[in-house]
Formats: C-alpha cells, structure tokens, sequence
C-alpha cells in the first residue's frame, strides 16, 4: 500500500511539472512581446523592449521594423519609435521621459510588427518646472576670547534664470519648445529607405527647428500626430512589401517636400508668422494634389 502511495504522488507531481512547463513554452511563443517598468518619473529613461517570434533577416515579409506607440492617459500620442529587431528577433528602444509626457496616471504601450499587435502599460508620476535652489549663507563662527571677531562671510549672489514650464527647456535664456526624440515620418523613411535619406533628415529639421519652436506650431503638431500615426504604420509596411508602390509614394510626397523648402528660407520670429506660413503651405498643397487634378479632370472631359 506503501508503495503505490509513493508511485501516485510520483505521478502526480511530474503532471504539475510539466503542466507549469508547457505554460511556460506556450507564453514564449507569444508572436511578439513587450515589457518596460512599472513606474517613471520625469527625467527617467524608457525602455522598451521584446521579441519577435518570426522574424528572418532574409524575408524581406518577415524583417519588418517594430512601430511602438505610447499614448497618454487621455488617449493622446506621446512619441512613436521604430526599432529594427536584431537577427534573433529582439528588439529595444529608448527615451527620455517629459516633454509632451505631462498627465500623472498609466500610459499605454502599443507594438504592432505587420498583423501581429501586443501591449503593456506603466506609471508616470507627471511633469513639473525646475525652481532654483536659494542660496544658504554660512554660518557665522563665534568669537573667541580676547580676539578680534571674525568677519561674517557674504552669501555669493544667485543668477536668477527663467523658470520653464513643462515640455520646453531653457534655451540661450528663453524658454522654448522641448524637441522630442523618437518619432518620425514612417511613410518617408519607409518611401527613402533609411531614417538618414536627406529627404528624411529634412522633414525632421523642419519639424524640430521650425514648427516646434512656436506654440501654435506644437499645438498643430499634436493634433497631426494624433492623425497621421492612426494610418501611417500599415501605409509603411506596405511600402516594404510593394517596391512599385514605393516608389508611387516616392513621387507624390516629392511635391510636399517641395513646397516645405519655403520655410528655410523665411524668417519666422513671431506666432503670427508661423500661423501665416503654415496655412499658406497647406493651401499650396491643397492646390497642387486636389485642386490642380479635378481642374485638369473637368477640362479633358469638356473636351470629349
């Protein structure tokens, strides 16, 4: 009886192993995973991290970068990074935390690599401006006796500097607009081939030098992010896997670059300029790929 009682728990306590075992192997095979900390506070690094299970070097379908998306607790896009998976499948990006990051509560961390999503959250404790520390004088040592008191040393003078609110820095003395790292054109990069193309590293000093440096062109940016980066991953990767539309999309955004080289050669020192200059692009890139065809379109018809 003895020992049918050590055989039953033999048997039952290598079923418990190799259950807890196959739970394991299953969750690794997860198609793609993420993980970062729990909690940041301001100035933190973000980390974010995972595996790609099918990923192939040599499969132009299958060596697709990984598009991350971190959104606030309001549902706004904070920053998007595009990492390229090593040759095992793991992929990493980094920034720092602030700058658009503001709200306290859990942010969302979306990875999509071509039909294959996953996600985790964490915690970030809010953004606040940096106070200058007052100065403390030194203490003042008592005079000995029969000796002349020592003279009370004067407490150095404190530059006082600007105090910047969140999401700008300190910059030649003026508080202007924090440029964020990460994030991009994807639909350029992906069109080009490299985030280094020129045409690539032209779109971002626009984006960094020009329009974030007005508040009206940070306003205009979150609401276009909000907008592009619903649409542009897919538009992306397709790039990747249809040279012919590549190089379609190649063509039609040349116009837009184009049109964006004006503002290397204004001057835009005020937000009344900013708003003029931007609207007046996003006229001339209305005429040129909606207005100009439909005239076009209506004449030949007229014709027949």
């Amino acid at each position: 009886m003895k020992l049918w009682g050590k055989f039953f728990l033999a048997v039952l306590t290598l079923s418990l192993l190799s259950y807890g075992i196959s739970d394991v192997a299953y969750a690794a095979l997860a198609p793609i995973s993420v993980t970062t900390e729990e909690f940041y506070a301001e100035g933190n690094i973000i980390t974010i991290s995972g595996h790609v299970k099918d990923f192939d070097t040599s499969d132009d379908q299958r060596s697709m970068d990984v598009t991350i998306v971190i959104t606030s607790p309001n549902g706004n896009i904070v920053t998007v990074l595009q990492p390229t998976p090593n040759a095992d499948g793991d992929y990493s990006a980094s920034f720092k935390a602030g700058g658009m990051m503001k709200d306290v509560g859990d942010y969302t961390v979306k990875v999509q690599w071509g039909p294959q999503a996953n996600q985790t959250m964490f915690a970030y404790g809010g953004s606040s401006g940096v106070s200058v520390p007052e100065a403390v004088p030194e203490p003042v040592a008592e005079p000995e006796l029969e000796a002349e008191p020592e003279l009370e040393a004067e407490p150095e003078p404190v530059a006082t500097q600007p105090v910047c609110g969140p999401g700008t820095v300190l910059k030649n003395n003026v508080c202007v607009a924090e440029q964020q790292g990460g994030g991009g054109c994807l639909i350029a990069t992906a069109a080009f081939g490299s985030e280094m193309a020129p045409q690539v590293q032209f779109l971002r000093e626009i984006r960094d030098n020009t329009v974030l440096q007005t508040q009206s062109g940070s306003t205009f940016m979150t609401g276009f992010n909000q907008f592009y980066y619903s649409f542009s991953p897919v538009i992306a990767d397709y790039e990747r896997e249809n040279s012919a539309f590549k190089e379609t999309v190649k063509i039609a955004i040349t116009p837009m670059l184009t049109s964006l080289a004006i503002l290397n050669y204004v001057d835009i020192d005020s937000e009344e300029e900013m708003l003029g200059y931007g609207i007046g692009i996003i006229l001339l890139n209305i005429g040129m790929y909606f207005v100009a065809p439909a005239v076009i379109i209506f004449k030949i018809k007229n014709r027949k």
